[in-house]
C-alpha cells in the first residue's frame, strides 16, 4: 500500500465487525463529511431551481391551475435526482472516503447536477405533454428546429451518462481501495454489483446519444423512450445480483 492507502486504512477502526451494518455491508462512513454535506446542499439547490425556474407564485385561480400542469414534471425530475442522491449517499455510508480523487469526482458530480436539471425538466415536460395529449407538462417550443430537438436529447443523454459515470467512478475508487478498506468477500461482491448496476444507465445513455444523431426527425422521440429499457435491465440485474449474494 502507498502512503495514502495507509492513511485510509489507519482511519478505520480495528474491529470493523463492530460497525453498523446495512444489508450485510459494514458502514465505514456513518459520520457525515463536509463533502457529503456539500453534495446534499447541491441536490437541495437543484430541486429549488426546478421550482423557481417554473414561474412566479400563482396569484389567481387560472395561474394556480396552470401551475399544477407542471406537477408530474417536478415529481419525475425530483425522483431522478433522488436516485442519484441515494447512489452517492450509499457510497458515502459504505466506504466513508474523502480522499482527493473522491473529492474531485464529487465536485464534477455537483457541476453535472446543476447543468442536468434543465434538460431533465424539458424532457419530462415534453413526455408528460405527449402522454396526456397536452393536459399536463410542457411541449417543446413550436419553433424548435430539427437541430435543436436533436441537441436537447443529446444534452440530456450526455448529462445522464456523466452523472451515472461519476457514481460509477466513485464505486470504482472504492473497489481499487478494497485492500485498505478491508472489504470482506460479501462487500466486494456488493461493490462489483454497484459497478455493473451503474454501467446500465451509462450504456442506455450512450444508446440514446447515438440515436439522437441517426434517427429521422419523426422518430426522434425514441431517444427518450429508450430510457424505459433501464426499468427492465435494472430489474434483471437486481435479481441476478441478489442470487449471487445469496449463493456467496
Amino acid at each position: 500500500m502507498n502512503e495514502r492507502e495507509k492513511d485510509i486504512a489507519s482511519a478505520l477502526p480495528s474491529d470493523l465487525d463492530a460497525l453498523p451494518v446495512l444489508r450485510g455491508f459494514r458502514l465505514r462512513g456513518m459520520q457525515m463529511t463536509r463533502l457529503e454535506t456539500f453534495i446534499d446542499a447541491a441536490f437541495a439547490f437543484a430541486i429549488s431551481m426546478l421550482v423557481i425556474a417554473a414561474q412566479q407564485i400563482p396569484d389567481n385561480i387560472q395561474a394556480l391551475l396552470a401551475a399544477f400542469k407542471n406537477v408530474p414534471t417536478f415529481a419525475c425530475s425530483i425522483a431522478v435526482l433522488g436516485i442519484y442522491w441515494r447512489g452517492h449517499w450509499l457510497w458515502s455510508r459504505r466506504y466513508g472516503l474523502e480522499d482527493s480523487v473522491s473529492i474531485l469526482i464529487s465536485w464534477a458530480m455537483i457541476v453535472t447536477i446543476l447543468i442536468f436539471i434543465y434538460p431533465l425538466k424539458a424532457i419530462f415536460g415534453a413526455m408528460w405533454f405527449f402522454i396526456s395529449s397536452g393536459q399536463v407538462g410542457q411541449p417543446f417550443s413550436l419553433h424548435t428546429t430539427e437541430a435543436q430537438a436533436r441537441a436537447i436529447f443529446a444534452i440530456y443523454a450526455l448529462g445522464l451518462i456523466a452523472i451515472s459515470a461519476e457514481i460509477l467512478l466513485l464505486n470504482l475508487r472504492a473497489w481499487r481501495l478494497r485492500e485498505p478498506l478491508r472489504l470482506n468477500a460479501r462487500e466486494r461482491l456488493m461493490t462489483l454489483g454497484e459497478l455493473t448496476g451503474w454501467s446500465i444507465p451509462v450504456s442506455v445513455g450512450l444508446i440514446s446519444l447515438a440515436l439522437s444523431f441517426i434517427l429521422p426527425i419523426e422518430k426522434i422521440a425514441w431517444c427518450g423512450w429508450v430510457y424505459f429499457l433501464m426499468a427492465i435491465m435494472l430489474r434483471v440485474h437486481w435479481f441476478w445480483h441478489r442470487r449471487r449474494i445469496l449463493r456467496s
